[in-house]
């Protein structure tokens, strides 16, 4: 007797592969967690839950560290009432820390306020501690920050500021009788009306109220105003002489983000009087005093682009210079070596003796601790591979303070002693509940690329991974491209890998040509080629990838934000590979990018200058947009209303260009957010969403509701 089978459909057996698949993913991440003492996977919840940990400040003496610890806060005033609609409000606030150096007694906290603390600093003499907060009742707008006086012997905290638009970055005079500190200008009483009753037509790019310096006398709480110019703006701190006669600014000629222009001054404290600093290129930072006076250090960072008729120009893609100025004479000297040190030298400080300058910089996927010694002229490195960052020293330079996080802890406070730079312990455990959380394993991984060129990266394997599974694994780009992914804690709204860790997924982390830490060339080296090398590097790493055994190439997703987004756009207009994606505030047309955002100078550096007859074929060519007939790739686009570094044309452009073709996809704009996600319930509906979508369209099942 004949008889007919009838087969199932080819998507009902992609479905039900995919079913088998993800049971024998969740089975395998059942018996690693058995196997880790019954710990359980990371949630959504888990992330909104850490405590950041910063602002890091030792005392003067070395025996104990002030920081802040910042996390969601739940006010309930309203919820206490029945209101619950308005009582289940978050925000996110930090509060002042302290804790002994020795490690005699646990960290604890100092501040409460309603509104948070911020950028905690002991006085020179150690008995107070200064730190900026916005205290009071809210009129008809909310108060200002302003600087508040915390006494160690106790009481309650003193104001000592009462600026109309507040106090921002501060700094103890060397003999703590005073603090200098930046505030900016004010509207005009005439202006403050018209806002008030929305007579208030905006031009663009037409706020210029720019930022002068104050000081603040600590016996008798009155402010002055030490600098006024209608022709600059102060764009970083203010930085004592040690004699306390003067003081090292940093200034740009607008508040424009895109505005290059940078010059120093020092100005003597008792007339105001300014003396420029002058340096074969933009000085990047606030100068860094010697500990005798007579010589300044800072970066700089030489602009080979000609100004546009308006005196802006590109920003120069470059490693900044060390330079060191000598005060007397008015000269500088750039003491850069390429062949010692290729980075930026971040959070510059002399040394006691003043024979060496110590900072941080990226070093590939780490944050290393440096010294330039002055004498001999040479770079030095040590704490190599580590994670560590915002040092602080004590006053004879011995005792530094840290955060340092790594692969399975975020940041936490360490103390070192310079002397012993190997040996660091440890002073606060601020996220104990890690402990009960099972981890995915992180590993540093380099392949070659299809030039030859090695590249780093981070994979991220799933909780209980066992050589030789295959398991689905996300692609994620990194924003920039002048940044680079590192080899620490992977669990931020804006990262959650430890997150699809425990959901049985591999997340890899390349960093392409055009990242920082590998040295200028490198960062150099997607001038002019957007979506070419950078995106062969990552192509190859994912090839690298499944070499290993570790990800299955039939369960692919991307997934990159700002950079990372334009990134995700490329590559969904170039292969069909990966079968889902998420493009977050992302750019698709830099044609369109480079006239609506809010740094043009950085997308013009990368194409040879601004759109014209003579780039804009290079412009098109890069565009994922030109390519929107060849996207098949399932992708949701997430993007802030109000993001002013990529607007929301991008995306809106993309969007439609898939909507128009067929393409699954989905828009989704989140109110009152710039280009990142600051409000708990969008960064909880974001990585939710993302999820859920990326899953729907890799595997073929919805996970999360």
């Amino acid at each position: 007797m004949n008889s007919t089978v009838r087969r199932p459909a080819p998507n009902v057996l992609r479905r039900i592969a995919a079913m088998v698949a993800m049971a024998a993913a969740l089975a395998s991440a059942s018996a690693a967690l058995q196997a880790q003492g019954a710990k359980r996977p990371m949630t959504i919840d888990d992330i909104m839950a850490l405590k950041s940990v910063g602002s890091t400040n030792i005392s003067p003496n070395g025996a104990l560290v002030t920081f802040t610890v910042g996390g969601w806060e739940h006010p309930s005033a309203n919820a206490a009432k029945g209101d619950s609609a308005k009582g289940d409000t978050h925000e996110n606030r930090s509060h002042v820390w302290i804790v002994p150096t020795d490690a005699s007694a646990p960290a604890r906290q100092l501040t409460f306020s309603e509104r948070g603390e911020s950028a905690p600093a002991f006085s020179p003499d150690g008995q107070s501690i200064a730190f900026i907060s916005a205290r009071g009742a809210a009129g008809a707008t909310p108060p200002r920050p302003q600087i508040w006086l915390l006494r160690l012997t106790g009481g309650e905290a003193e104001r000592i500021t009462d600026i109309k638009e507040g106090a921002s970055t501060f700094s103890w005079a060397p003999d703590g009788r005073s603090i200098a500190f930046i505030s900016s200008d004010s509207l005009a009483r005439d202006d403050e009306a018209k806002r008030a009753r929305r007579d208030d037509p905006q031009q663009y790019e037409g706020d210029q109220r720019f930022s002068h310096v104050w000081i603040v006398d600590m016996a008798t709480k009155k402010s002055r105003e030490l600098t006024h110019s209608t022709e600059w703006t102060v764009s970083g701190g203010a930085a004592w002489s040690p004699d306390g006669s003067r003081i090292a600014i940093s200034t740009h000629l607008s508040t424009l983000l895109r505005d290059e222009r940078r010059s120093a001054f020092m100005v003597t404290v008792a007339t105001g009087a300014l003396t420029p600093i002058k340096a074969a290129g933009e000085i990047q930072g606030t100068p860094a005093w010697s500990p005798d006076g007579k010589t300044l250090a800072f970066t700089t960072l030489a602009q080979t682009h000609a100004a546009h008729s308006d005196g802006m120009m590109e920003r120069e893609q470059r490693s900044t210079h060390l330079t060191l100025y000598n005060v007397a004479a008015g000269t500088a000297k750039d003491v850069y070596d390429a062949k010692q040190f290729d980075e930026d030298a971040n959070g510059i400080k002399w040394s006691p003796q003043g024979d060496q300058i110590w900072f941080t910089a990226t070093d590939r996927s780490w944050q290393s601790v440096w010294s330039y010694l002055v004498p001999p002229g040479r770079y030095m490195k040590g704490l190599p591979r580590q994670m560590v960052g915002g040092l602080s020293y004590s006053k004879d330079g011995l005792s530094v303070a840290m955060t340092k996080q790594t692969a399975t802890e975020p940041n936490d406070i360490y103390f070192m002693r310079m002397d012993a730079m190997g040996e660091q312990r440890r002073l606060t455990t601020m996220n104990p509940q890690l402990d009960q959380i099972a981890l995915g394993e992180t590993e540093v991984i380099t392949w070659k690329s299809s030039d030859g060129q090695e590249v780093e990266g981070i994979l991220l394997k799933p909780v209980g991974y066992q050589p030789g599974q295959k398991v689905p694994m996300l692609v994620e780009p990194h924003g920039g491209p002048t940044g680079a992914h590192n080899a620490g804690f992977k669990a931020s709204n804006g990262s959650p890998g430890q997150f699809w860790a425990g959901k049985g997924w591999a997340t890899f982390y390349p960093n392409p040509r055009g990242s920082t830490g590998y040295g200028e060339k490198f960062m150099r080296g997607n001038i002019m080629d957007w979506g070419g090398g950078d995106y062969k590097d990552i192509m190859t790493g994912v090839d690298a990838v499944i070499a290993k055994g570790i990800a299955d190439p039939e369960k692919l997703a991307v997934a990159g934000w700002s950079y990372g987004g334009y990134m995700t756009s490329w590559v969904v207009s170039q292969t069909t590979r990966f079968k889902a994606a998420r493009m977050g505030a992302g750019l698709s047309n830099l044609e369109s990018m480079y006239g609506t955002t809010d740094i043009p100078g950085y997308i013009g550096a990368f194409f040879d200058g601004v759109p014209s007859k003579a780039t804009l074929a290079k412009y098109r060519e890069r565009s994922a947009m030109t390519y929107i007939d060849q996207v098949k790739t399932p992708t949701l686009i997430l993007h802030g209303a109000q993001d002013g570094r990529v607007p929301i044309g991008q995306p809106m452009e993309f969007f439609r260009g898939m909507k128009d073709r067929g393409t699954p996809t989905e828009l989704w704009f989140y109110p009152r957010e710039g280009h990142g996600f600051t409000e708990y319930y969008h960064q909880m509906d974001k990585m939710k969403r993302e999820f859920d979508w990326i899953a729907r369209y890799t595997l073929g099942t919805k996970v999360l509701q």
